[in-house]
């Protein structure tokens, strides 16, 4: 017997991986066809490339406005923005428990004056936008219609997503506000109101991307965000909203990581568990059966040390996502480990999309890697195990229920714990950290943000509360309170009080009154 570098060979899921795989017997599948394992499109890239998203925000509107209009200068096809943690939470730049997060880690955005300037010069009704947000995902959206309708743009052509999926925040993540129910409550709200209001609009974006981040396996990622879906296809049936029609504008943001060809066939059992879940839930229409998705490149993957190897890192992650079907992608900036990224991190990264659109030919057919014994095999095995996980869940009563008892948190939180562990003990090969080190690291630019920038966002809103009528905020306001107490969508009315100016925090304030906050 030849000695083999290692006892066993497996994957981030546990799987094992075999020396040689072998055909099996299969039903053939078609692109475009249930159950979309081989894609949600007949042609795929043939006939359109995935949208190239580059996530992007920090420090004011005014400055992410910049990013924006060179980030499209160069190539992007879509924007995504990120949002500050007090935007996150519904706290306006001049509460106490903003100071020192204003602007860090996304835009600030305190009222539709921010909005405004965010999108200055740029057609709402000619991009689609992501906005990354979930328990303010409500509130954004209101200011992006109240601003759309202000630019002279119907809504119902208006194109993009909010990430919206406050499941995920319970159990990796914890930028939640409300309790489980009063939130999900929010979520079939907006589900109702977008497809009769904005019908082009994906309402929420199921996220693994964050449980992943968090630690999970690849297995645990597709296994949980499911379990989340599920959760919400199940909400909105209870309170009568036909699954034929809001189950099109759900879509899904995964994670990309560094084992390539698990990554692939994560993506590819992701198309085919979801199809399963909504037909079984009594979806007829084909079309509510097919699996959107956005994916990022792994953050959690970058390194610090020799930076300049996340390029290669990302690379293959981009790479992989393609492979396995996305509609959508961002790619890291080599630097994010260390800040934000820099106008160059942001520049490498769109440009890798546009080597593997335009120079790769990878694009040039649908599911090239169909029918390769090793990626068919793992597409079972990868979705075997999930289905496991989804039926523990399931006998638990469900996701929400098993974000309570904090199931899903201790399954992550222990396939965390045994990586760092593999990891600290060399089992697990980062390059650049635990094995081929440098003894000097050459110095990599930086991007900052100056804490005076609360100072800015407060000077804004002590003029817009100046300037603005405030009798006419109390009583929109009130009827935003009204709405939440008698069950009433709560959409019309925040879309009017954010038009008269109220500011997020004014309005998740109204809401934290009623639904209380959630202790985790």
């Amino acid at each position: 017997m030849i000695k083999e570098r290692k006892e066993r060979f497996e994957n981030s899921s546990g799987l094992e991986i075999q020396r040689n795989y072998e055909p099996k017997e299969r039903q053939p599948e078609k692109a475009g066809e249930f159950p979309f394992t081989r894609g949600v499109h007949e042609s795929m890239y043939r006939s359109r490339l995935w949208t190239m998203r580059q996530y992007a925000g920090f420090s004011t509107a005014e400055a992410s406005n910049e990013r924006y209009h060179y980030l499209l200068s160069q190539g992007t096809t879509g924007l995504s923005v990120a949002f500050d943690l007090p935007t996150q939470i519904g706290y306006d730049s001049d509460h106490g428990l903003s100071e020192g997060e204003v602007g860090k880690v996304g835009v600030a955005i305190d009222s539709i004056r921010d909005m405004e300037a965010l999108f200055k010069g740029i057609n709402l009704g000619q991009v689609s936008t992501s906005m990354t947000i979930n328990a303010t995902g409500f509130i954004l959206l209101a200011f992006y219609v109240a601003l759309a309708k202000r630019q002279g743009v119907d809504p119902k052509v208006l194109r993009g997503t909010i990430q919206n999926d406050i499941l995920k925040e319970y159990a990796a993540r914890g930028t939640y506000i409300y309790p489980p129910r009063p939130s999900m409550r929010i979520i079939t709200d907006i589900f109702d109101w977008c497809s009769k209001e904005v019908p082009k609009w994906n309402t929420i974006s199921i996220s693994g991307y964050h449980i992943r981040e968090a630690g999970s396996t690849a297995a645990q990622e597709l296994a949980f965000t499911l379990a989340n879906g599920k959760a919400y296809l199940e909400a909105a049936i209870a309170v009568g909203l036909d699954i034929n029609v809001f189950a099109k504008r759900l879509s899904f943001f995964f994670n990309a990581h560094n084992n390539f060809f698990e990554e692939i066939a994560k993506f590819r059992a992701a198309r085919r568990m979801w199809a399963q879940i909504v037909k079984q839930l009594g979806a007829t229409d084909v079309k509510a059966m097919r699996m959107r998705f956005h994916t990022q490149t792994g953050g959690s993957t970058l390194t610090a040390q020799q930076p300049m190897n996340n390029v290669s890192r990302v690379t293959l992650q981009a790479l992989a996502a393609v492979l396995g079907g996305t509609q959508s992608l961002h790619t890291n900036g080599y630097d994010e480990a260390l800040s934000l990224p820099t106008e160059e991190a942001a520049r490498i990264a769109l440009r890798t999309q546009q080597v593997i659109a335009h120079e790769s030919g990878v694009a040039d057919t649908v599911d090239p890697l169909a029918g390769s014994y090793f990626v068919e095999s793992m597409t079972d095995e990868i979705a075997a195990a999930a289905w496991q996980y989804i039926e523990k869940i399931d006998a638990m009563g469900g996701a929400v229920k098993a974000v309570e008892e904090g199931y899903i948190q201790e399954e992550i939180a222990r396939s965390s714990y045994t990586f760092q562990k593999n990891m600290e003990e060399g089992k697990e090969i980062i390059v650049g950290v635990n094995q081929f080190k440098v003894e000097r690291e050459e110095p990599v630019p930086i991007f900052k943000i100056d804490d005076s920038i609360r100072l800015v966002q407060i000077e804004k809103l002590k003029q817009l509360k100046a300037e603005r009528d405030n009798a006419a905020v109390q009583s929109a306001l009130a009827e935003v309170e009204r709405c939440a107490r008698e069950n009433i969508n709560l959409m019309p009315a925040v879309i009017t009080a954010v038009d008269q100016y109220a500011t997020l925090g004014e309005v998740s304030d109204v809401l934290r009154g009623v639904f209380g906050e959630y202790v985790g």
